[in-house]
């Protein structure tokens, strides 16, 4: 294909995945259930920190993360009892157990009272055109209070090499605004020109099969190869071409 032809192919598969009924079959239907903003980004950044293996399965368990925290999770972050921290150590996702969502309440918390919240924290740290440095001082700061050692592999860090897709879904859920209903665009305050794909094994075996990616491995280098290709399609939105990538390899096996 041209590039004029790969530009309507993927965005003719965007048309068609960035509509509400994606959102019936997808995580992103978890922060969907609320109307505050802090409750929002609160329930899309725990239900993003264990997007990974079957949807259904993450679907249902960060379900129950919503109901152990009273369907509040902004409230319970910030005011949380001991006791009711207790009350999490049963939960468990795959290698994300109780013992994580503990310290991911506390660590949160944390963010909210020293750096005013996810965004506040977000927009202080994004460079003219990345997130990803903002992604490696979250990690930093996300684990400044005590914590547990074993926690801190479910925070990605783009300066070691990792693609980190499961925060830059979450920025794409956060950042991106339009009128598909999918996408929430509750933070102005950073561009959605800087914002990176998440890139994943379906994302990027499609990619690759479309020669928007080269390299091998899911790692750091091969996002910012794919972010320069997709950027060269939109500028203003690149990772709008997350939905045409996911569907292709995730609903039509491309």
């Amino acid at each position: 294909m041209t590039n004029e032809e790969l530009k309507y192919f993927l965005e003719e598969k965007v048309n068609y995945y960035n509509h509400p009924r994606f959102v019936e079959s997808d995580p992103i239907q978890i922060p969907h259930k609320f109307q505050l903003k802090e409750d929002i980004e609160i329930s899309g950044f725990l239900t993003a920190s264990i997007a990974w293996g079957n949807r259904k399965s993450i679907i249902t368990n960060a379900t129950k993360m919503m109901t152990l925290m009273g369907e509040s999770p902004y409230d319970f972050v910030i005011n949380h009892k001991d006791e009711q921290l207790e009350t999490l150590l049963p939960f468990v996702h795959r290698t994300f157990n109780g013992y994580d969502f503990i310290q991911f309440i506390k660590s949160l918390q944390h963010i909210y009272q020293k750096y005013q919240g996810l965004e506040q924290f977000f927009n202080t740290h994004v460079t003219q055109d990345s997130t990803q440095p903002a992604i490696a001082k979250l990690k930093n700061a996300f684990f400044e209070n005590e914590h547990l050692v074993r926690t801190q592999k479910h925070i990605s860090n783009p300066e070691k090499g990792s693609a980190a897709k499961r925060i830059n879904m979450y920025l794409r859920w956060m950042v991106r605004k339009d009128n598909s209903g999918v996408d929430f665009g509750i933070w102005d305050s950073i561009s959605t020109a800087i914002l990176s794909c998440p890139l994943d094994v379906h994302s990027g075996r499609v990619a690759r099969k479309l020669g928007l990616l080269n390299r091998k491995q899911n790692d750091a280098k091969a996002l910012l190869e794919l972010d320069t290709a997709l950027r060269k399609l939109d500028p203003k939105d690149p990772v709008k071409y997350d939905f045409a990538l996911f569907g292709l390899g995730v609903f039509e096996g491309f």
